[in-house]
């Protein structure tokens, strides 16, 4: 990361999953990177659907700088219920679990762990989105639940990027669709799509916010660092 001060603290949330790993291996494996964080469910019991998990563990970090957060939570499968196929098969429960999950949870990470990006100098958070959350590029329909958890995180983080720049005006906030790549969260829906391993698509979507400005934050950028619209 040469955007980044030599040295500088990262912070990986959802660090045991498929990108999440992927993604804190990579940054340990960086001569400049000082420390890497790793937060994770299964790890830490950090849960994003529950607000007081993750006050928890933002306070066990106290008044710590981190130059770059990194969200890797999602799913698109939970409790066994996959994505719909059609707006018949649509359960309220279901869809507030997505939301909890895809949106909530991430909105959460923003309000307590970004108190934590530098001030005084650049500082990244790059929260994984999905390409089916873009509105303007559905053109297959069904997943109406986990596309609308998708497109209300892109929403959220537009939002907060306005906000974070007030005081951190060397900020970039950016959604982020990975690609399919060879996780559990894409193995039942990934006929017919290249699918990255998780090393590539962790190093690709690092490179995309090495390269990002602070003009760019708030912005939806696919893996090869090209804009998604919204």
């Amino acid at each position: 990361m040469l955007s980044l001060e030599p040295g500088y603290t990262a912070l990986v949330i959802g660090a045991s999953g498929g990108i999440g790993a992927a993604v804190a291996t990579m940054l340990e494996e960086d001569p400049r990177c000082g420390d890497v964080i790793r937060l994770s469910r299964s790890g830490d019991g950090l849960d994003v659907t529950q607000e007081a998990s993750i006050a928890h563990h933002a306070g066990r970090l106290g008044e710590k700088a981190v130059d770059l957060l990194f969200c890797a939570t999602g799913a698109l499968t939970i409790d066994g219920i996959g994505p719909e196929k059609t707006i018949r098969a649509i359960t309220s429960e279901a869809m507030a679990a997505q939301f909890a999950l895809n949106a909530i949870g991430p909105a959460l990470v923003l309000k307590h762990f970004a108190p934590l990006l530098r001030r005084d100098r650049r500082a990244i958070a790059g929260f994984l989105s999905a390409k089916v959350g873009s509105i303007g590029d559905n053109r297959l329909g069904g997943w109406i639940s986990y596309r609308a958890s998708k497109a209300a995180l892109n929403q959220i983080l537009r939002t907060a990027s306005i906000e974070i720049a007030r005081t951190r005006p060397q900020a970039l906030v950016a959604a982020l669709h990975p690609g399919t790549v060879a996780t559990g969260l894409s193995a039942s829906y990934s006929v017919n799509h290249e699918r990255f391993e998780p090393l590539r698509s962790a190093g690709m979507l690092l490179s995309v916010l090495d390269g990002l400005s602070a003009s760019g934050s708030g912005g939806f950028y696919g893996y090869d660092g090209k804009v998604i619209e919204w």
